[in-house]
C-alpha cells in the first residue's frame, strides 16, 4: 500500500525548500490556478442562471398572448440572451414599448420591410452584445490553458540547471547530488499541468456552449422577425371588431 501522507510531505518540503525562482514559479502556477478554478464556478452558475431564465421566457413567450405582457416579463429576465432580444426588437417596433401591441393589431399588412430591417438590426447588435457577456473570461481561461505548460517548463529547465550546477560543485553525479534539482523541476511541470488541464477543460465546454445560444439567438431572430412581419389574419381583425 502506497504512503500517501509520505509523498505528501515530501513534496511540502521540496516547495519549501526550494530556491527563490522555483517559489516564484510556482506561487505564479498557483495563482493561475485559484483564478482559473474561480472563473470556472463562477461561469458555470452564470450559464445555469441564462439556462433556467430562458426557459422561463421562453414558457411566457410560448403561452404569451400580448406582446406587452412577454415585454413586462422579459426585462425581469436579465441573464436570458433571448430575452434581451425580444425587448430590442420590440423597443425598435414601437419607439415606446407600451404601443407596440397597438402597432401590430393594427396592421393589416404586418410591419413595413424598412422597419422590420431596424428591428432586425437592433437584434443583432443585441445578440453581439449577449455573446460578448458570455464570453467574458473566457480569454484568462485561454491564456492560463497555453502559458501554464510553459511557465512550468521554464521551472523544469531552471530545476535541471540547479541539479548540474551541484554536480559541477561537488565533482560527484550521484543520486543524492542529482534528485534535488529533478524533483524541484518535476514539481513545477506537475504545478504548470495541474493549472492548465482544468483551462483547457473548461474553456472548450464554455466555449462550445456560447456557440450554443450563439446559434439559439440567431434562430430566435429569425422567428421572431417573421412573427414580427406575419400580416393580421382578417378574421382575427373582424372578431376584434365584432364583425
Amino acid at each position: 500500500m502506497l504512503n500517501t501522507s509520505g509523498s505528501t510531505t515530501g513534496i511540502l518540503e521540496l516547495v519549501t525548500n526550494a530556491g527563490p525562482v522555483a517559489k516564484f514559479v510556482l506561487a505564479l502556477l498557483a495563482l493561475f490556478s485559484v483564478i482559473c478554478w474561480a472563473l470556472i464556478i463562477e461561469k458555470a452558475w452564470q450559464l445555469g442562471r441564462v439556462r433556467r431564465q430562458t426557459e422561463s421566457f421562453l414558457k411566457t413567450f410560448r403561452e404569451g398572448r400580448s406582446f406587452a405582457l412577454i415585454h413586462k416579463e422579459a426585462r425581469k429576465l436579465r441573464e436570458s440572451p433571448l430575452a434581451q432580444l425580444f425587448i430590442a426588437g420590440h423597443q425598435e417596433i414601437s419607439g415606446i414599448p407600451e404601443v407596440a401591441d397597438h402597432l401590430l393589431d393594427d396592421s393589416e399588412d404586418g410591419i413595413s420591410p424598412e422597419r422590420l430591417e431596424a428591428v432586425n438590426r437592433a437584434m443583432r447588435r443585441t445578440a453581439t452584445k449577449e455573446v460578448a457577456r458570455l464570453e467574458r473570461y473566457l480569454p484568462f481561461l485561454a491564456t492560463t490553458a497555453s502559458a501554464c505548460p510553459f511557465i512550468g517548463l521554464f521551472g523544469t529547465v531552471w530545476g535541471i540547471m540547479a541539479s548540474f550546477q551541484g554536480i559541477g560543485t561537488q565533482g560527484s553525479a550521484s543520486l543524492a547530488v542529482v534528485a534535488p534539482g529533478i524533483s524541484e523541476a518535476l514539481v513545477a511541470t506537475a504545478a504548470g499541468l495541474g493549472a492548465a488541464i482544468p483551462a483547457v477543460v473548461g474553456y472548450n465546454f464554455f466555449v462550445n456552449r456560447v456557440k450554443h445560444w450563439a446559434n439559439e439567438m440567431e434562430a430566435f431572430t429569425l422567428d421572431l422577425l417573421n412573427l414580427f412581419g406575419r400580416p393580421t389574419p382578417k378574421s382575427a381583425r373582424a372578431a376584434k371588431d365584432g364583425v
